[in-house]
């Protein structure tokens, strides 16, 4: 079976965004945009069926776009199933199609996250390597969105736990709900710099808070 490495672009436009698939030489492969995205996490062996997609591949301008279409992937898919970690030496449903008893090497991994490391979209957990925080959006979009929630929500001088933040009836629906607590973290950290919020601890991790000034 000839195999075809193929290219990305995705349509901008919320959970739902479709995309649209190219050879690497540029011919388009299906016309306007697919309505396929990652609802499952099968659905992205569509893409992978007996295709040099899932073996690094040796000439360098073929690497080149075959790792910027992995970036591409990988954030999305991260982003549809809300992701946030991946370990290398655990089983990762999109770095392997079943189907065909396929997969990515472990050198092909590391390529893929390392040039997302490199856009600092992917930090590296420990120093082995073995563990990654994916953030497919950046901490400080991060921070945009949380004070978009508190605004939506009338919630500007309220106060919150963390984990109503991240659990609560009130971020059911948004991109809140389900965020990692290292990035969530992170991104009230920013905020708490700028003078939107005070963090404050409590007697467990669980009854920690924020008290907005927005």
């Amino acid at each position: 079976m000839e195999e075809t490495l193929y290219s990305i672009s995705f349509a901008h436009g919320g959970f739902g965004r479709g995309y649209s698939v190219s050879h690497v030489d540029g011919q388009n492969l299906n016309k306007g945009q697919s309505d396929l995205c990652f609802s499952s996490k099968y659905d992205v062996h569509v893409l992978c069926t007996s295709l040099r997609i899932l073996r690094l591949q040796p000439v360098r301008d073929t690497r080149e776009k075959q790792i910027q279409l992995w970036k591409e992937l990988i954030l999305e898919f991260c982003r549809s199933q809300k992701i946030f970690v991946i370990s290398l030496e655990e089983d990762f449903s999109l770095f392997s199609n079943p189907t065909i008893e396929r997969s990515l090497s472990h050198e092909a991994k590391e390529a893929f996250l390392s040039a997302l490391v490199a856009e600092g979209r992917v930090e590296w957990m420990d120093k082995g390597h073995k563990k990654c925080l994916v953030l497919w959006h950046r901490i400080q979009d991060w921070a945009d969105i949380i004070l978009n929630f508190v605004k939506n929500n009338g919630l500007e001088d309220s106060v919150m736990t963390v984990e109503e933040l991240r659990s609560g009836v009130e971020s059911r629906g948004t991109e809140l709900h389900g965020i990692d607590r290292t990035v969530l973290m992170r991104a009230l950290k920013v905020l708490e710099n700028k003078g939107k919020l005070a963090i404050f601890k409590g007697t467990s991790t669980d009854d920690d808070g924020v008290k907005f000034s927005v």
